[in-house]
């Protein structure tokens, strides 16, 4: 059975608001679209993946992936929301801000879940969660936001960590982004506009 893949991507003016002193409005919403076109790309080259999902406000056209309407509810309640409809099989969650994320960090992800039933990708803080891999339908309650690492592990203490470049690297601050552009990813883009 192949795997379902969320993205939640935050649209709009609040959208990587940490940015906004190094960044305006328009900036931050072309750094974050550029993002999230990345992930959306890497995950469609996952052979593993069958459905690639944008959850967010507005659709993405030309993207590999289909449409799930933002109801704005929250995101757990999105993401919640998302799986049952879905289906609870073989669900993968992949945050839209992860310019450095490769194919095979995915399919790393996907195959530790396959084993353990879970993997959780932490952010490079060990605080965040910026991806999250389930294998079956357990019950989950999705905890994004502050400390959810911790929250999320504790729900499936035999879960796999996977901690890697590509799924720990989330942009949130300045220093995140001057770090990520000085490494030529995803985030090189913005330059143009500054």
């Amino acid at each position: 059975m192949k795997w379902t893949a969320i993205v939640p991507w935050k649209q709009g003016p609040d959208t990587k608001s940490r940015l906004r002193g190094v960044l305006d409005l328009t900036q931050r919403m072309a750094l974050a679209a550029a993002m999230a076109r990345h992930v959306i790309h890497r995950l469609a080259e996952v052979d593993a993946i069958g459905s690639v999902y944008l959850l967010a406000p507005t659709a993405a056209a030309g993207w590999p992936c289909q449409w799930l309407r933002d109801d704005r509810r929250g995101l757990n309640h999105g993401i919640a929301t998302a799986r049952h409809r879905l289906g609870m099989q073989r669900f993968v969650i992949v945050h839209a801000d992860l310019p450095m994320l490769a194919k095979g960090d995915v399919e790393c992800l996907l195959a530790a879940a396959e084993k353990a039933g879970a993997a959780f990708a932490p952010d490079r803080h060990g605080r965040g969660t910026n991806a999250l891999a389930l294998a079956d339908s357990d019950p989950f309650e999705f905890v994004f936001g502050q400390d959810s690492f911790i929250r999320h592990r504790g729900q499936r203490i035999g879960a796999v960590v996977v901690e890697n470049r590509g799924l720990g690297f989330d942009i949130d601050l300045p220093t995140d982004l001057q770090e990520a552009m000085a490494q030529n990813s995803a985030c090189e883009q913005v330059l143009a506009l500054q």
